[in-house]
């Protein structure tokens, strides 16, 4: 089983995040952000991975601080249960729709830390959830798993349909990624002989 839990204590925040990526979507999500437990339950939905987070942050301030190292935390668990990356296919992509919105993904397990984000928001905030959180999210995740990740939103003008396709296509895309490639036995998916 490729699993992993991680906790990360500083003076803004305490995150623990559990982490099965051979799972089948089960989710237990507490990061104090209702909007952000929406978008965590998409991944582990979509990537068919198990994924518990719980976290307490300094929310008297503002959400920044919770959502950005919950990206690092899991992003952390993420690289700990992917282990040595044999056999694995590397590379995965999602396309996902919701009603006029439609967002692309792209990953690559390279171990090498790299986002673009192309995403211009219909409005600023979902509720009381600053849509720039979703960037500190995703570079928190790919600074420490050690992935590199495309984020188009091709098109959409409501901007809970802009994330939401966002982060189903992020799950659909890491599922695949991360799912064994038949063809490649325990071999290492580069001619670099490691990642």
């Amino acid at each position: 089983m490729r699993t992993s839990q991680v906790n990360r204590n500083t003076l803004e925040t305490q995150v623990s995040v559990e982490l099965n990526l051979d799972g089948s979507g089960a989710a237990k999500l507490d990061s104090g952000v209702p909007f952000l437990d929406h978008m965590l339950d998409q991944i582990a939905r979509h990537g068919l991975i198990d994924l518990a987070v719980a976290a307490k942050g300094d929310l008297h301030i503002d959400a920044h601080h919770t959502v950005e190292d919950i990206g690092i935390t899991l992003g952390q668990a993420f690289a700990r249960a992917v282990g040595d990356k044999k056999g694995i296919r590397r590379y995965g992509h999602a396309y996902v729709p919701l009603d006029e919105a439609l967002s692309r993904v792209v990953i690559d397990l390279s171990g090498r830390p790299g986002l673009v984000f192309e995403v211009d928001f219909s409005r600023g905030a979902i509720g009381e959830f600053d849509v720039d959180l979703v960037l500190e999210f995703f570079q928190g995740f790919v600074n420490h798993a050690g992935v590199t990740l495309h984020i188009d939103n091709l098109r959409g003008r409501n901007a809970h349909h802009q994330v939401e396709t966002i982060f189903k296509a992020f799950g659909r895309a890491l599922r695949m990624a991360v799912e064994a490639d038949a063809r490649l036995g325990d071999a290492m998916p580069s001619t670099k002989g490691s990642l």
